[in-house]
This record gives structure tokens, sequence and C-alpha cells, in this order.
């Protein structure tokens, strides 16, 4: 199979540190369940991964994306050092906390660095949510995607997902009303097999109709995306014989 190559966005320095970071994140495949990708001004929902899923959306796929992220890793490397050492690493990733705060002496820089590249749509936990609504919007009307991670990551990150956030519905009702139906794409992110597997999309509307209401909606969506991840992919994914012929 012919070698995927980085996607070309972002500043010359930020393109060079993805290429730099190609030894540690590979090209995943990806998998449309609709035979085709997605239409650009979509709102993508995806399991985390750790670092891996993001990386591996703005590292290869050949699409416009903003990505949604928690406001600390956007304010600068002294609180990106304290969100990445207690919470990420601590809590998330059940790191021993010592060992984080070591670790991320080097990393947190790194990331810092990265972050300033990324340019992450900040989320917050009070009023100051309606600017990453207000600043999403208006990526959606440039017609770039935006991509969440609405996993309820509290027990660290799950092979099977245990609940979905709804500040993504927030978001999407408010698109609505601005005339916006914005398409909504779930996906799953595997990372032993590095597929990435796209879901046919759904739009806000036709959500709405089927699920009646919000609740209703984002557990729907959220099992949608567990059977996604379970799902067996043999028919989408390229035969061994012609992954040889190919490579």
């Amino acid at each position: 199979m012919a070698k995927k190559k980085l996607v070309k966005r972002g500043k010359w320095w930020f393109r060079g540190l993805k290429t730099l970071m190609q030894c540690r994140y590979k090209a995943p495949e990806f998998v449309y369940l609709e035979g085709k990708p997605f239409e650009d001004g979509s709102l993508i929902l995806s399991n985390h991964e750790g670092t891996d899923a993001p990386m591996s959306l703005e590292m290869y796929l050949d699409k416009p994306v903003r990505m949604w992220g928690a406001h600390e890793m956007n304010s600068g490397l002294i609180k990106m050092y304290k969100y990445q050492t207690r919470v990420y690493y601590h809590e998330k990733k059940h790191w021993n906390l010592h060992l984080a705060r070591l670790f991320c002496l080097i990393a947190s820089p790194l990331t810092n660095l990265f972050y300033k590249g990324l340019n992450l749509i900040s989320t917050y936990k009070d009023v100051r949510f309606f600017s990453t609504i207000k600043e999403s919007c208006k990526a959606i009307q440039n017609k770039e995607n935006i991509v969440v991670y609405p996993e309820d990551s509290s027990k660290g990150y799950l092979a099977t997902l245990e609940g979905f956030y709804a500040g993504f519905m927030v978001f999407a009702e408010s698109c609505y009303k601005k005339s916006l139906d914005i398409p909504i794409v779930v996906s799953y992110f595997r990372k032993k097999q590095k597929v990435f597997v796209f879901d046919k999309p759904i739009k806000y509307s036709h959500l709405m109709q089927k699920c009646q209401t919000k609740e209703k909606a984002i557990e729907y969506l959220l099992n949608r995306c567990n059977e996604i991840g379970a799902m067996d992919l043999s028919e989408f994914l390229p035969k061994q014989d012609d992954q040889e012929k190919s490579a």
C-alpha cells in the first residue's frame, strides 16, 4: 500500500515539527462507511486514545480541521504544564504524579510549541464557552470541520466509551439556529490496528427527529461510537495481497 503523506497544514515550522513526529505517529488507514469522505463543514465526534487520535487527524487527514481542546492546553506553558502533569498524565493515564512532573519538564515545552501551530479552539466550563461556540460557528461557515472528543475520560481512555459530555450538542443547536444544519460524523480510532473509521453523516435536524431529546441523541451517538469500535471492518480494508501489490 502506498505510504500516506503528511498533510501540508500550518506554518513551515509546524509542518517540520510534524515531519519529525512521524517516527512516533504512523499513518492510519482512513475508512468511510458511506463509501466516500464526509463533506466539509461537518462536526466530527471521536474517541481520544490519548494523543494518538488527534495527532492522526492533524498529521494525515486531508481535510480542513479545527479541534476543540481544554483551554489549559492553549493558555501558555505554565498552565499547560500543570494540566498535563495532574490531569492528563496522572488522572487520565494513571501515571505516578512525580514521574509525570519530571516527564513534563521535557514534554510540556514541546507540546506548547506544537499547540501554537495547531490552531486549537479552546473549551471552557463557564460562560466563556460561548466564545467557543462563536469561533466554531465561524469555522463551520468557512467550511472547516470541527473535531470534538466528547468522551467522559474521568476513568481514563477506555476502549468502550462510558459517556459523552453535552457541549457538542449545544454547538450543533447553535449552528441550527443560524440556519446551519451541520452533518454530524461519529468516528472511532483503533489504535492497535491504526484504522480511523468514519460513520455515515447524520444531519442535526435528522438526529433530533430520530431521537426527540438531546439526552437521547447523545446516548444514540455514544452507542454508535462504541458499535463502530467493535464492528468487523474486513470488507472495508484492503486485503493483504492487495497491500503487497500496491506497496
